[in-house]
């Protein structure tokens, strides 16, 4: 077999069309200057003067905004065309960016962050509306994988070279150089897509709304929202302070972090590829239970672990909960409608999202009494019950808290989560 023939030939079988390719240089390019800084970002709160409070407002506004974000996001997709919404969707996270860059507040950094820290979800509605377009049936798990599998690239290298920033110039300064570095890397991930990607015909003209957008959820989708909710509540209400639980209590350092998240990473990949091989050959309902007990059972074991051996552990099984994420990515372009597969994406992470924004804000009134005290005085009232949460908050009521809604999420969909697509008598039609 002649190379060239030999490489078409791999392409083919991983859904490599010059659109995907393009998309995954984004998603390395972004994708990097993200990470570097992002993942350290409760230990630059810290730093900047910011408590626990800001912490479980950082997080809590990422699942908000993911969620506020995932709406415009589809219709934005679906009336500009991908192409154009992604231009829309980078300069977007390059604002927040240079917010973050030219004021070094913690208040600063938490309205940098409504530009930047949402940035995967407001444009992963026309990411997956182009793997639709370009990619036939029973090749979107494996594009999804694809793309799954690259973004692990820039989440494992981008807190190692992160963590070494910090460990040569400090937090303050070495989260600064990084988030320098986003910026630029941004910007060639501007010019790369607009040069490579292939826009779409505009479809959709109809105005993004909740009720026109709840339509589109079949009774099959909103079964897999269901559970899917639940077990988001397991992965953010710890999310956020297991930076904290591992560095500033149990005493690693940011580097060593940093390799656990790529330890993380690594395995995720390693799975990717022979799992969309699998479920695009199958039925996907298997694969989706089984990610979702990896959810389950990582607070439960990162609880148990206060040496980096046992962290390595805990992490390898962080990495093994994306065993079947793209398979669920997958399965909602099964059950969405053709040609309002983005508006779909939009209001299923909608929903999903600003319901999970409630455990990350909950997160931090679990982990300590801090953050009750800090509310209880702002209305002036309740401080009969700070003794109540004096007693009960801590990491561990954290993380216990959080493997029960894994384990409620993962017993829901494992009984009525279906594999089929959605009927056509339930199908919006197709707009002319």
């Amino acid at each position: 077999m002649q190379p060239r023939e030999k490489q078409r030939k791999i392409a083919d079988f991983l859904g490599l069309k010059k659109s995907i390719v393009a998309v995954l240089s984004m998603v390395i390019l972004i994708g990097l200057g993200e990470k570097m800084a992002e993942r350290f970002l409760p230990l630059y709160l810290i730093a900047l003067g910011g408590g626990t409070f800001s912490i479980g407002l950082l997080n809590g506004l990422d699942n908000l905004l993911s969620a506020l974000y995932s709406l415009p996001g589809g219709y934005a997709s679906d009336r500009l065309g991908h192409k154009k919404a992604l231009l829309l969707f980078n300069l977007v996270a390059m604002t927040g960016y240079a917010v973050v860059i030219l004021f070094p507040y913690w208040q600063a950094v938490i309205v940098g962050a409504i530009f930047f820290i949402s940035w995967t979800a407001i444009s992963l509605p026309a990411t997956m509306e182009m793997v639709a377009a370009v990619l036939p049936k029973n090749k979107r798990t494996m594009g999804v994988s694809v793309n799954s599998l690259v973004r692990r690239i820039p989440m494992a290298l981008g807190p190692v070279i992160g963590g070494a920033l910090i460990g040569v110039f400090g937090e303050k300064t070495g989260i600064l150089i990084a988030f320098v570095v986003a910026f630029i890397l941004a910007g060639v991930s501007l010019i790369i897509q607009q040069t490579m990607i292939d826009d779409a015909p505009i479809r959709q003209k109809e105005k993004a709304s909740v009720k026109n957008g709840l339509a589109l959820l079949t009774p099959q989708l909103r079964k897999l929202l269901v559970s899917d909710i639940l077990v988001r509540f397991c992965e953010q209400i710890p999310y956020a302070f297991v930076v904290i639980w591992c560095v500033s209590i149990n005493k690693i350092t940011p580097l060593q972090f940093g390799l656990l998240t790529t330890i993380e990473m690594v395995t995720a990949v390693l799975v990717y590829i022979p799992v969309a091989y699998l479920a695009d050959k199958s039925t996907k309902k298997p694969f989706v239970v089984t990610t979702f007990v990896f959810f389950m059972i990582f607070p439960l074991t990162l609880l148990v672990a206060r040496s980096f051996g046992m962290m390595v552990i805990a992490f390898v099984i962080r990495g093994l909960k994306e065993f079947g994420e793209p398979t669920r990515k997958a399965l909602i372009m099964d059950l969405a409608p053709d040609g309002r597969k983005a508006a779909t994406f939009g209001i299923y992470y909608l929903i999903r999202d600003a319901i999970v924004s409630i455990a990350a804000f909950g997160g931090a009134l679990l982990w300590d009494a801090s953050t009750a005290k800090f509310i209880i005085d702002a209305i002036g009232r309740g401080h009969s019950l700070l003794p109540f949460f004096n007693a009960v908050t801590s990491p561990a009521t954290n993380f216990v808290i959080a493997f029960g809604f894994g384990l409620a999420g993962t017993l829901y969909f494992a009984f009525f989560g279906q594999d089929l697509g959605y009927s056509p008598s339930l199908q919006p039609k197709p707009p002319v």
